[in-house]
C-alpha cells in the first residue's frame, strides 16, 4: 500500500519528543525540570493556585505536588494563602525563584530559537502560524478514546 498523505502523527510526535529531550537537557543544567520551569513562569505571571498551575502545565495532582515540593525544597517557591480567597493556597515564587524563572525562560527561548534556526525565516513564521492555528482550532481538544494514545514508534529513513 502506498501512503497518500504525509505521516503527520509521526512528524509531530517525533519532533515534539526530540524538542522535549533538548529542553529537558538544557533546563537540567540549571537544576530544573520542564515542569518546574512551567510552574515558576506561570506562578510568577499572576497569583495562581496549585490546581490552576496543574491545569496550565497539564499535570495531574500527584505530579504537581511533587513539583511544588521540589521547588519549595530548592527555595524557589512556597505555598501561601491567597490574598483574595483565604480558603485557597497559591504558589508564590521567591526572589531566588524569580531569578531562576528569568534564566530558565532564556534557556527555553534559546532551545526554541535553535530548533527553528534550521528553517528559513519565512518557513519559521509559517510553521509557527500553522501550528498555532491547529492548536487553537481543529486540534485544540483531544478526542476521548477507549484506547489510550501512545507515543509513535521511532523509525529511520524517509518520512
Amino acid at each position: 500500500m502506498t501512503r497518500k498523505e504525509p505521516d503527520l502523527s509521526f512528524l509531530l510526535d517525533h519532533t515534539s519528543h526530540v524538542l522535549r529531550t533538548r529542553m529537558a537537557a538544557a533546563l537540567g543544567e540549571l537544576g530544573l525540570t520542564a515542569r518546574m520551569h512551567c510552574v515558576l513562569v506561570h506562578a510568577l505571571a499572576e497569583e495562581r493556585t496549585q490546581i490552576q498551575l496543574a491545569e496550565l502545565g497539564d499535570m495531574d495532582k500527584t505530579t504537581m505536588v511533587v513539583t511544588v515540593d521540589a521547588l519549595e525544597e530548592a527555595g524557589l517557591a512556597e505555598r501561601r494563602p491567597s490574598r483574595t480567597d483565604r480558603r485557597a493556597r497559591i504558589i508564590a515564587v521567591t526572589e531566588q525563584g524569580a531569578e531562576m524563572a528569568r534564566r530558565s525562560q532564556e534557556v527555553a527561548d534559546r532551545v526554541h530559537r535553535e530548533a527553528l534556526a534550521a528553517l528559513a525565516e519565512g518557513e519559521r513564521d509559517a510553521l509557527v502560524h500553522a501550528l498555532r492555528h491547529l492548536a487553537e482550532g481543529p486540534l485544540a481538544t483531544p478526542t476521548e478514546s477507549t484506547q489510550p494514545a501512545r507515543r509513535a514508534r521511532q523509525r529511520k529513513g524517509n518520512i
